[in-house]
C-alpha cells in the first residue's frame, strides 16, 4: 500500500528534474574515467559524451547491412540520444570496447568442459581471452570423472573437478577484464556427480574460489527424493553407472549449510531451464553466465542492456510513462541486435551460435528507486503488482520489435528447430534478462536491478585499484530537503548504521518507503524475483537477502519455494556469513556487508 501520509507533492518531480538536468553523477564520471574512456593519441582521454558518440556509431554501422548510410546516421542519433539521457545503457563490454581494436562487446558466455586434458586446456584459453576482453564465462564441470577414477592415458588418478576450478579461478586471478576489471565465472556441478559433497564445500575457506560464483544444478527428480526423505545415486560421468548412493535429504542439508556459510553454492533448476529452452533442438542447456541471468548453450554468448527505469517515472499517474518505455524498449532492442553484426567473436564456434540463435537480454535498473519515488514500499502486493505489470510491458514491446525486425532482416537461423516455429518469427531466440547492473547502475546513478535498497549510506570497497566509495542515497536526502526534515540529525544516524531505524519523529510512512534490503523479509525479495521471472524469456539475477539471524531451515525454505515457483535459479546471502564484502551498510568502520554483484 502506498505510504500516502507523505503529503509532498513535487518532491518527485524536483528530484527527476534536478536528475536529469544534473547528468552523470562525480562517482560515475570517475567509474567512466577509470573504465571505460579511451585514451586519445595526444594522452587525453575522451569525454563521457564521446564515449557515448562512440558506442552509437560503432553499433549504427550494423543499419548499412540494410539501409542507407543516412539511415544509419539517423539510428546512431538515436542510440547517442539515449544514452546521453541514461535512458538505457548496454554492458560493460559494449561501453568499453564499441569502435576500438577490440570491439568484443559480448557480456556473457558459457563454454563447454569435456573429460579430456586437451578440451579443459582449450576452454582455459578460449575463457582467458573472454575475460581479457571484459566478459564473462560460465561451465557446468559435470562431464569431468570424479577424483580418484583412473585415468587410461597414464595409469594415474583423475584429480576431479574441483581441482580444475583451482585452474580456472588462478587464471581468472591473473587477468583484468578490459585491463581495467577482475573476471568473473559461473562454477556448476551437478547434483548427481560423485564429487557434490566436496564442490558444495569448496568454498567453505576464505579465499578460495574468490573468481566464482558457484551453483549446484539441480534435477526434480532429486527435489522429490529430499521431499520424501529418500536415497539419491551419484552417479559416473563417462558410463552413467552408479557410484555411491546417499541420503538425499543428507546432500541437501550439506548444499543448505553451506549457504547458509558463506551464501554458495546458489541453485541452478536444469529442469525447469530447459522446460522453455527456446532451441531444443540445439542441445540441452546445463549453465548460465556468471550471474545466472543468461542459462546458455555451450559456446553461446549474449549481449545485456538495461533500461534505466528512474527515466520513466510519473509521478502524477503513480506509475510510469509507458509509451516512452515503450518506444525505448523497441529502439534498444534493434541496438543490441546490430551489437550481434557489428561484433567481433573471439572463436568461430561462439559466432555460429551467436549469430544462430541471436540471443539478447534487455533488462531494467532503479526499480526500488523508482518505487520511492512512487511513495511505494518495496515490501507490499503493490509493488510486486507493478513490476509484474512493468516486466510484462517491457517483454511484450521486446517481443514486437523483435517480431518486426525479422520481417525485416529475417528470423534468427534457428528459428525453423525452435519453439517459435511456424506460428511466431522472431529476430531473437530470448529478449529479456534482468541483470545484477552493478557497475552500470552506478554510471546511471540509480539503484541496481530489481533489488532493494542495500543501505541508504554504504561503503562500496574493493572498486578502481581497492578504493573506497562512501555513498548517501541522492532520493532519500532530496525528500528529506523537500520536507524541511532535520537533515543534521537524520543523516547522521543514516551514515552510522545505513538504515532509518533508529531515526525518531520521522513522517508515518517514510521508514516504508526507504526500507533496506535486510528490513525486507524474505519472502517478498522472492515475490520480486518471480514477479520478474514470469515475463522474462531468459532468467532474473537476484540475491535473496537474510538477516544474520537466519537459520539454515530459513535457506531450506527460500530454495524450495523457488524450486517450486520454476524459478530457473536462486541465491542467497545471510548477512555477515563472509568476512569480504563489496558494500557495507553505513560508514563506520566496523560494520560488515553483505556480498552483491559488482559486475
Amino acid at each position: 500500500m502506498r505510504a500516502t501520509s507523505v503529503t509532498k507533492t513535487n518532491w518527485q518531480r524536483e528530484y527527476l528534474a534536478t536528475a536529469s538536468d544534473s547528468g552523470l553523477s562525480p562517482t560515475a564520471r570517475h567509474l567512466l574515467e577509470s573504465r571505460y574512456v579511451r585514451l586519445r593519441g595526444d594522452g587525453t582521454h575522451e569525454s563521457p559524451g564521446e564515449l557515448f558518440r562512440r558506442v552509437a556509431r560503432a553499433v549504427a554501422q550494423a543499419e548499412l547491412a540494410w539501409a542507407t548510410p543516412q539511415v544509419a546516421a539517423l539510428w546512431e542519433e538515436r542510440f547517442f540520444k539515449l544514452l546521453c539521457e541514461l535512458k538505457f545503457l548496454p554492458n560493460s563490454p559494449t561501453l568499453m570496447n564499441a569502435g576500438t581494436a577490440a570491439h568484443q562487446l559480448s557480456a556473457c558466455f558459457v563454454l563447454p568442459i569435456e573429460d579430456s586434458l586437451e578440451s579443459i586446456l582449450s576452454t582455459l584459453k578460449l575463457s582467458a581471452l573472454i575475460q581479457q576482453s571484459g566478459g564473462g564465462t560460465g561451465f557446468n564441470f559435470s562431464k569431468l570423472r570424479e577424483k580418484g577414477a583412473p585415468l587410461q592415458s597414464t595409469s594415474g588418478l583423475s584429480s576431479g573437478p574441483v581441482s580444475f576450478l583451482k585452474i580456472f579461478d588462478t587464471v581468472t586471478d591473473h587477468i583484468r577484464q578490459g585491463g581495467k576489471r577482475r573476471g568473473a565465472n559461473m562454477g556448476i556441478l551437478n547434483v548427481d556427480h560423485p564429487d557434490i559433497l566436496e564442490f558444495v564445500r569448496s568454498k567453505s575457506e576464505q579465499h578460495q574460489l574468490r573468481n566464482f560464483n558457484l551453483s549446484v544444478g539441480i534435477r526434480d527428480a532429486f527435489m522429490d527424493a529430499v521431499a520424501r526423505n529418500g536415497v539419491w545415486n551419484l552417479v559416473h560421468p563417462g558410463s552413467g553407472t552408479v557410484a555411491q548412493t546417499v541420503n538425499a535429504r543428507d546432500l541437501w542439508n550439506a548444499i543448505t549449510d553451506s549457504a547458509w556459510q558463506g551464501g554458495d553454492p546458489g541453485l541452478i533448476f536444469l529442469d525447469a531451464i530447459n522446460q522453455v529452452n527456446p532451441t531444443p533442438a540445439s542441445g540441452l542447456i546445463d549453465a548460465t553466465n556468471p550471474c545466472g541471468e543468461v542459462p546458455l548453450l555451450p559456446f553461446e554468448s549474449c549481449n545485456l542492456a538495461s533500461i534505466n527505469l528512474i527515466r520513466f517515472v510519473s509521478p502524477e499517474n503513480h506509475s510510469f510513462q509507458w509509451e516512452d518505455l515503450g518506444k525505448t524498449v523497441a529502439a534498444v532492442i534493434r541496438f543490441l541486435d546490430d551489437v550481434i553484426e557489428v561484433n567481433r567473436y573471439l572463436s568461430s564456434d561462439i559466432e555460429a551460435v551467436a549469430r544462430g540463435n541471436r540471443k539478447i537480454g534487455l533488462g531494467v535498473m532503479g526499480w526500488t528507486e523508482a518505487l520511492s519515488l512512487l511513495e511505494i514500499p518495496y515490501d507490499s502486493e503493490h509493488a510486486v503488482q507493478l513490476g509484474g505489470q512493468l516486466m510484462h510491458y517491457i517483454s511484450y514491446q521486446s517481443r514486437n520489435a523483435s517480431r518486426q525486425l525479422a520481417d525485416e532482416r529475417g528470423a534468427f537461423k534457428n528459428w525453423p528447430s525452435s519453439i517459435y516455429y511456424p506460428g511466431l518469427p522472431l529476430r531473437h531466440a530470448a529478449c529479456n534478462s534482468i541483470a545484477p547492473t552493478g557497475s552500470i547502475s552506478v554510471i546511471a546513478n540509480t539503484s541496481s536491478s530489481i533489488e532493494p535498497f542495500f543501505a541508504l549510506a554504504s561503503r562500496r570497497w574493493h572498486v578502481l585499484e581497492n578504493e573506497t566509495w562512501q555513498e548517501i542515497n541522492p532520493v532519500l536526502i532530496h525528500f528529506l530537503s523537500a520536507h524541511h526534515l532535520d537533515k543534521a540529525d537524520v543523516m547522521a544516524s543514516i551514515r552510522e548504521t545505513g538504515t532509518l531505524q533508529n531515526v525518531p519523529d520521522l513522517p508515518p510512512g517514510v521508514s516504508d518507503i526507504f526500507k533496506t534490503a535486510l528490513e525486507i523479509a524474505p519472502n517478498w525479495h522472492l515475490e520480486h524475483q518471480l514477479a520478474f521471472q514470469k515475463f522474462t524469456d531468459n532468467a532474473v539475477s537476484k540475491t535473496i537477502n537474510l538477516p544474520e539471524t537466519a537459520t539454515r531451515a530459513d535457506i531450506s525454505h527460500v530454495y524450495e519455494r523457488a524450486w517450486k515457483s520454476r524459478l530457473k535459479g536462486i541465491t542467497v546471502y545471510r548477512y555477515n556469513s563472509r568476512s569480504e564484502q563489496v558494500l557495507y551498510q553505513g560508514f563506520s568502520s566496523g560494520l560488515r556487508g553483505c556480498s552483491v554483484c559488482s559486475r
